[in-house]
């Protein structure tokens, strides 16, 4: 008899091995790969094989052998290649291995995915036209099947010739075929190379990566390029390079709302395109799995997900923006980094992989100095354009000039200027909502989620939202705390700066783009469409305005409230505000008309405001480095986080006190190179729907020895211990 090795679809970390199941002989097909229904204890289950292997009939096993009732497929749904990245991210990561092979799937549970069918009209023989002299329709369908071969049954119904096609089928001269259509909801995306000429600069970053592409060995690159400077068209080259050597490409970007430009900047040059991220259906998704498994796809484009693909033989993979947040997975296990994940699968495949951005990460930068990564600068802009004019404007002045907008006078101006000429504008307020807090002024409570306690955000509907829970609620008109009515709404959000814009510049025509007004599939793209074919004369939105696109009308930018980034308790918030800063810059004045961007600011003299408004990366990596180095925060540590839960507030303190104590003595008997722990403290969300939080922050030279300490502790096993590498935040 056959048994197979499977890991069941569950999400707890409890469950964190593999279950025998007997094979029936009528699925004796079954491979490594595939993904099947099983019973699990009370209950039916999907789960994963992972092996297979013979025994003979008369083996006993100490618990009930259970069959597997089905199959999910028409075919294994994992790779070999996907199994064992599988495997490397539950290790890595520590996490269980059915939360890894989740990833590699269009949806988190195995469900049979419905197909599209689409009918196929063909000829069924030869035919005698002087037998149609009558039947005009009949015949010139006849002809039109056999000058073509084959008409789909829209083809049919655009030519009027759907009740000819029924008679000739029922007459036994045409037959209907059946054929699967794949998914692809962006094959309606057509675009034409334009014509160019490649820098010396995009040359030499072209034939530094060719000579390892060639080679079929893995090195890193980052592409330093400022804003501008060509650095999609480095990546549509080295694709070309890589897709003659016979291999397939990766191309990631961090958002979304990226994915539309940069999908019509390929299709300009390959035809083999697939496009994976999170607003596809899990069909469009699963349909995307199938071209790419069967070989018709040579590049993948997408968010993170992208990188869990059926795709194999890549020789090429390009991490666009890479210093992005948007990377890093930190809701649903495992909570990996694609930079880190991305580079590992490099090796995997003897494969280039180039981090491109106008704002690397400090970490990454400083691999690059240290040569660990080949580094490429690009430091001019295509056509050797300028880089916009940066004006830093101080609130605290506009106060004093008792201009209480979130607009300043000088951006008015600068506004009104724009419209006058034609040209365009983008402003970027990284915050949604209307306003950004509802406080009583009289003892100073904040409406605040139930959920998870942070503020919650007015919107223009007239209700309260917390932007991370979805919770909803109605604004108070009676401070429960102390009885009184002196309710105020403080802050601004990107629906009051909306009305704002409406106000200065009645005559113009404005797009909002942010979380709220892009919820609908495809919402980014109309967006940018509509503003790219200037139906639109200001674009503004939170930070996913600021990020990549190329609109050649744009001559301003407007940054408000620059450092509110610097408000948060995070070592990364100084680089966070300065690549904000420098990335919104960028949009303006890509074209041949000269850019002017406004950064407004209350502390206009911090190093992050200054550098920004400079756009000179490299002082700021220069100033931000020593200080990374005193504290002991990547690139000279790496982190990880662990949070500890549990509904009696003690027993989550004392746990992680438990756990930090063992790890003090674990770093004196082994003797480790630097390692530090902290906490516990509350985590940001100290209480979660009723169950508190404690932070352990550690900070090691040595992450493997890490791992290993809470492997042997069994806190990957734990479902009241959340592990997080390479977190984002501290708390």
């Amino acid at each position: 008899m056959i048994i197979a090795e499977v890991c069941v679809n569950v999400a707890t970390n409890v469950i964190d091995q593999n279950y025998i199941y007997l094979v029936p002989d009528r699925l004796k097909f079954l491979k490594a790969g595939w993904r099947v229904i099983i019973p699990f204890r009370t209950k039916t289950r999907d789960g994963f094989i992972m092996g297979l292997n013979e025994v003979d009939d008369g083996t006993t096993f100490d618990f009930e052998l259970k069959e597997i009732i089905d199959v999910f497929d028409e075919e294994p749904w994992f790779t070999p290649e996907m199994m064992s990245a599988a495997r490397w991210l539950s290790e890595f990561y520590l996490c269980p291995l059915s939360m890894a092979m989740r990833l590699f799937m269009p949806g988190r549970k195995g469900q049979k995915i419905s197909a599209r069918i689409e009918k196929i009209y063909k000829l069924a023989g030869t035919f005698d036209e002087k037998n149609f002299k009558r039947a005009v329709a009949q015949l010139r369908l006849l002809k039109l099947l056999k000058e073509r071969g084959e008409l789909r049954t829209f083809e049919i119904g655009e030519q009027n010739l759907s009740a000819a096609a029924k008679a000739l089928v029922e007459a036994g001269l045409v037959k209907v075929e059946e054929r699967k259509i794949l998914r692809d909801s962006y094959s309606k995306i057509k675009s034409v190379p334009k014509p160019f000429e490649l820098t010396a600069e995009q040359i030499a970053a072209t034939e530094t990566v060719e000579k390892f592409l060639t080679a079929r060995k893995f090195q890193g690159f980052l592409l330093y390029g400022v804003t501008g400077s060509g650095k999609t068209q480095v990546y549509i080259e080295l694709a070309k390079i890589t897709r003659r050597l016979g291999r397939r490409v990766i191309i990631l970007v961090p958002e979304i709302s990226l994915t539309g430009q940069i999908v019509s900047n390929f299709k300009a040059y390959f035809s083999d395109v697939a496009v994976i991220h999170s607003r596809l259906s899990i069909a469009e998704r699963s349909d995307a799995f199938h071209r790419i498994r069967n070989g018709k796809v040579g590049i993948v484009i997408g968010a993170r997900s992208a990188l869990f693909t059926p795709i194999d033989n890549v020789g090429l993979i390009v991490m666009d923006e890479e210093q992005d947040n948007s990377y890093k997975q930190d809701k649903n296990p495992p909570h990996y980094h694609a930079r880190f994940v991305a580079e590992e699968f490099a090796k995997f495949h003897g494969a280039s992989i180039v981090f491109g951005s106008a704002t690397p990460s400090v970490e990454t930068f400083y691999r690059a100095e240290q040569g660990e990564l080949i580094l490429l600068k690009m430091p001019r802009r295509v056509l050797n354009n300028p880089l916009p004019e940066v004006e830093c404007v101080d609130m605290r002045g506009e106060l004093r000039a008792n201009n209480n907008s979130v607009l300043s006078r000088v951006l008015i101006e600068l506004l009104k200027k724009t419209l006058a000429e034609k040209n365009q504008a983008i402003i970027l307020l990284n915050r949604r909502g209307w306003s950004t807090i509802v406080m009583c002024r009289a003892c100073g409570e904040i409406a605040k989620c139930p959920d998870c306690g942070l503020p919650m955000t007015y919107h223009a509907d007239g209700m309260l939202r917390c932007h991370r829970c979805e919770v909803e609620a109605i604004p108070p008109e009676i401070c429960p705390s102390c009885g009184s009515r002196r309710i105020k709404f403080l802050g601004t959000g990107t629906e009051k700066l909306e009305k704002a814009l409406k106000s200065f510049l009645p005559n113009a025509k404005v797009l909002r783009m942010d979380r709220d007004s892009t919820r609908e599939k495809f919402g980014h793209k109309k967006i940018l469409d509509a503003f790219a074919a200037h139906e639109a004369d200001i674009l503004f939105g939170t930070q996913m305005v600021a990020k990549g696109h190329d609109v050649s009308g744009v001559t301003t930018v407007g940054v408000l409230s620059a450092d509110a980034a610097l408000s948060f308790a995070n070592f990364r918030a100084a680089e966070n505000c300065f690549t904000l800063i420098t990335q919104a810059a960028g949009r303006a004045g890509r074209a041949d008309l000269p850019g002017k961007v406004i950064v407004q600011a209350y502390n206009v003299d911090a190093a992050a405001i200054r550098f920004g408004c400079a756009q000179d990366y490299e002082k700021f990596f220069a100033n931000e480095l020593p200080q990374r180095k005193e504290v002991f925060f990547p690139p000279f540590c790496r982190l990880v986080k662990l949070i500890f839960m549990h509904k009696d507030e003690i027993k989550a303190k004392n746990f992680a006190k438990e756990i930090r104590d063992a790890f003090y003595g674990e770093v004196k008997k082994n003797n480790f190179k630097r390692q530090e722990i902290f906490g516990p403290i509350p985590a940001a969300i100290a209480n979660l729907r009723g169950v508190y939080r404690f932070v352990l922050l550690i900070k090691s030279e040595n992450l493997s020895s890490v791992r290993n300490f809470l492997r042997a502790h069994n806190l990957h096993k734990r479902d009241d211990v959340y592990i997080d590498i390479d977190p984002l935040t501290t708390d």
